[in-house]
């Protein structure tokens, strides 16, 4: 594979009349031949109430997969920290550590948790400019989406009231963090002196990831705690820069890493000619808006359930950003985009997710995308 290598992100997407357990099997089989293509790692997102994505427990999924696999890393991308434990947390991966040693990663996300607070000065004065929606080596950077509405809507209200205990308040993230840190290295204690030992759980050989899509909370904390960190050009792609900037900016050296590590995420489709790649990602702008729109992830449709959509200036709009920095087409012409973005974010690593109506055009997809990977090595 080329010096930069390539992982995986999958949500566990279900296709327009299949099934939750055909999507499972169908996860599990793409990380048997990703793992076989040559990608590093293999993550899984956790997500709620979606309609077309099974992902909802990575844990779950990854003691699944990690039977069928052999070599591949395996992590969250991420754990939702806003309606979890610290000990909780440590508890499932110290299981799976247990059973699997050296395998894991863990990648921690706020999702659900308190209201991050405006992004510092410092963080957004990064060193890439950015002239009318392009950095200077020619990667897209759109206007920034406004969440408010998404995270105003009641399906978002829904998620708190089933996914935390009543009356329940998210613990600092930070503060997390350092629990999950402490527990895991069995240091740590209560201000009176009362120890906590995880077992299994202390000592378990995990790579731990902070994963943000800004420059703020998120990147500062991984870089604070010298820990690696993935950006989300796929989910925010306005902010891309501004967080891997972020984070270099408040890294601090650690025993883990003595130099900032940084993955970016990309969303491509791969086929061997464009016009066939954007005929299999014609169904992505439709999944994006029932995303966007607040009402969940719809099953992943055909294109031609895709093209019967009438869509409005308010659909468009809504999933204008994640369209237009997909990287669809030919392996030579998303390879070219996906170096482009390594060089725009300094990225150590791509992250690649990859979502087709048909699981044989995804496993091509991904086995194109190495191919042509390999050969620029």
């Amino acid at each position: 594979m080329s010096t930069t290598p390539l992982a995986v992100l999958d949500l566990v997407p279900i296709s327009s009349g299949s099934t939750a357990r055909q999507a499972l099997h169908n996860s599990i089989d793409l990380a048997r031949q990703t793992e076989r293509f040559g990608y590093g790692r293999y993550w899984f997102a956790e997500h709620h109430l979606n309609p077309g994505v099974a992902g909802t427990s990575p844990a779950v999924v990854l003691a699944l997969t990690a039977a069928a696999t052999s070599q591949i890393r395996l992590g969250a991308g991420a754990v939702q920290m806003g309606h979890r434990t610290a000990l909780a947390t440590v508890e499932e991966f110290g299981l799976l550590d247990a059973l699997h040693p050296g395998r894991f990663d863990l990648g921690l996300g706020r999702s659900g948790g308190r209201p991050a607070p405006p992004v510092r000065e410092p963080a957004l004065l990064g060193r890439t400019a950015v002239v009318d929606g392009y950095t200077p080596n020619g990667l897209r950077i759109p206007a920034k989406f406004d969440f408010r509405q998404l995270l105003g809507s009641p399906r978002f209200a829904l998620h708190k009231k089933l996914l935390q205990q009543p009356n329940a308040e998210a613990q600092d993230y930070a503060e997390q963090i350092d629990d999950i840190l402490s527990l895991i290295a069995g240091s740590y204690r209560t201000a009176d002196g009362v120890e906590a030992h995880v077992v299994p759980g202390e000592g378990a050989d995990l790579q731990i990831w902070i994963l943000g899509s800004s420059g703020g909370t998120s990147a500062e904390v991984a870089g604070a705690n010298g820990l690696r960190f993935a950006a989300n050009y796929h989910v925010s792609p306005a902010t891309v820069v501004e967080a891997a900037e972020g984070y270099r900016a408040a890294f601090r050296p650690s025993a883990v890493l003595d130099r900032p590590y940084v993955s970016v995420s990309a969303d491509v489709v791969v086929a061997r000619d464009e016009a066939t790649a954007r005929e299999l990602a014609t169904g992505y702008g439709l999944w994006v808006r029932s995303i966007r729109s607040g009402d969940g992830a719809i099953q992943f449709p055909t294109p031609d359930q895709a093209r019967a959509h009438v869509w409005s200036e308010q659909d468009r709009t809504l999933v204008q950003d994640r369209v237009e920095t997909q990287f669809v087409g030919s392996p030579q012409q998303v390879a070219d985009q996906l170096e482009i973005l390594r060089d725009a974010t300094g990225a150590d690593e791509l992250v690649i997710t990859t979502i087709t109506h048909d699981h044989a055009d995804r496993v091509a997809s991904y086995r194109l995308l190495a191919e042509e990977w390999g050969r620029r090595s």
